[in-house]
């Protein structure tokens, strides 16, 4: 600590002149000195972190020395006598990092991730991970943070931090992936997040109607998306809200089509909001396929388990011809399993996804589990008897013998 405090005062006074820059560096590690004897370690961070932007910006610095420097900075953490200094001093520490977040971007997430696995406490660790997000975003580092998002729900867990800072993080991962391309998915699943955090109640009452271009951004994702055929968006309150807003209630209009009708009331909306759509970056060919798709998942679940081919190129507004291609598109896209009867011209549907998973479908999910237990104790009670009278038989036959 002593040697990082002497370089880093020799780079800072090395432009005075040696009478005034050796005074001075003997000063600051005296200083320091003091400050270890007395196990005073925020004030020996704010001593060690005075040249840091220094440090940072020197092109006399090489990285790995640099990296080096601030490693044995961030080890003030562990010496740290409560938990309350070790925040403090990580607090000194990230606001020195992200301070110039396009310089070295790379280095610094380096450190801040050094930096969290060296905190105990995890407040601490949601606070400089937070920073890190913050960081990466304004850096555009994006790559060196996205592979850390599959392990964000147990992160979250794991710090036991309110709504509010989960809806801080949401929003930064997600305007992250947002610019990252091929992301698309992880994209809307972090608007997802996001937009859950709003329940409706008189305390959100205020930011809820932030997360109204949110909401847009995550329609309009869906309904772009070949891999997405289900979404709870619908009934999320963030969402809900621009059912009533003059100036977003058509984009609700087109999700509620998309989750909860079929192709023609798709034309009908198209046909009267054409540049609406293509504001949105949608593109025409590319909706009639995707709600082709959710139409044959319409007919799926309100079937009996065999849809006709002639219902099918209704919903579909398509030739008999063309009923199997989109039957195969549909199970390659892993929305549907069925087979097809071509003999009697119907498609028998074993499982298709739900374009929304709310109550009725639980409720429905529960009565098939309850006839599944039925049929089980049913079939256990039979084994059951048929056991105790396999075993009175061989009774019966002991005795005769």
């Amino acid at each position: 600590m002593l040697a990082v405090v002497r370089f880093t005062s020799e780079l800072a006074w090395a432009d005075a002149g040696a009478d005034v820059a050796e005074p001075e560096v003997t000063r600051l590690c005296m200083e320091a000195q003091q400050h270890i004897l007395a196990d005073r370690w925020l004030d020996m961070a704010s001593l060690m972190l005075a040249s840091a932007d220094l440090l940072l910006q020197s092109p006399r610095v090489p990285d790995k020395d640099l990296e080096c420097i601030l490693a044995i900075i961030c080890n003030l953490v562990t010496k740290a006598g409560s938990e309350d200094e070790a925040l403090q001093i990580a607090q000194l520490i990230c606001a020195k990092l992200t301070l110039q977040p396009d310089d070295k971007p790379a280095l610094r997430l380096k450190v801040l991730f050094s930096l969290y696995n060296l905190l105990g406490s995890p407040y601490g660790k949601a606070l400089v991970y937070r920073k890190a997000l913050e960081l990466a975003a304004a850096g555009k580092a994006a790559d060196y943070i996205i592979p850390t998002f599959k392990n964000i729900d147990s992160f979250v867990s794991d710090w036991g931090i309110g709504k509010l800072e989960q809806r801080d993080m949401f929003l930064t991962a997600a305007r992250i992936l947002k610019d990252h391309k091929g992301m698309n998915k992880e994209y809307f699943n972090f608007l997802n997040k996001y937009l859950a955090t709003f329940n409706g109640s008189e305390d959100d009452s205020d930011a809820i109607c932030e997360a109204k271009e949110e909401a847009v951004a995550a329609i309009v994702e869906f309904v772009k998306s070949s891999d997405l055929y289900q979404c709870d968006l619908l009934n999320m309150p963030a969402v809900a809200q621009l059912e009533k807003d003059e100036k977003y209630q058509l984009a609700y209009e087109l999700l509620k089509i998309f989750l909860t009708q079929r192709l023609d009331s798709y034309l009908e909306f198209q046909s009267a909001n054409s540049t609406l759509l293509k504001g949105y970056g949608l593109v025409h060919e590319e909706c009639i396929t995707k709600m082709r798709l959710m139409s044959l998942l319409d007919l799926s679940s309100h079937c009996a388990g065999e849809i006709p081919y002639p219902a099918i190129t209704d919903a579909l507004k398509i030739n008999d011809d063309e009923v199997e291609y989109w039957i195969v598109k549909a199970i390659s896209c892993k929305i549907l399993d069925c087979k097809i009867d071509q003999l009697n011209q119907v498609i028998i549907v074993s499982r298709h996804t739900e374009r929304i998973f709310g109550m009725p479908q639980w409720q429905s999910l529960r009565a098939k589990l309850g006839v599944w237990r039925g049929n089980i104790a049913t079939a256990m009670n039979t084994i059951q008897a048929n056991k105790v009278t396999d075993e009175a038989s061989q009774g019966m036959q002991g005795i005769h013998g």
